[in-house]
């Protein structure tokens, strides 16, 4: 792979998870998809980041792509939720979180010592 076709996976790949933590908030906002605004938000924020994901499948193996979007987008909804919608932290959940950073970290080392 080329070095542009793996900045246009990992620039479509920032993208999804940009955009899956943004359709993420406006789902909690939507509030059990009674508040409409919210509701439309979410579906195109949701539609932008499928699409970017799945043109970032076209330069990165699936694996690594799903556990980077999954993983990330885990850890930073996590802290949007402690941070701005005041839910609860503890050192235990500030220590999972880690984890699963690191584990994120693991698969794209192991995708590149392979």
């Amino acid at each position: 792979m080329n070095m542009a076709s793996s900045f246009n996976g990992w620039l479509c790949l920032s993208i999804a998870i940009l955009f899956g933590v943004l359709g993420t908030s406006a789902l909690k906002l939507s509030h059990g998809l009674t508040k409409i605004k919210p509701v439309l938000c979410l579906s195109v924020f949701y539609s932008i980041s499928f699409t970017a994901l799945t043109f970032a499948m076209k330069y990165i193996e699936l694996s690594v792509v799903y556990a980077i979007w999954s993983g990330v987008g885990t850890a930073l909804v996590a802290f949007i939720g402690i941070l701005h919608f005041k839910e609860s932290v503890s050192v235990k959940k500030i220590g999972f979180l880690t984890l699963i950073i690191v584990g994120v970290i693991g698969i794209h080392l192991a995708d590149g010592l392979a």
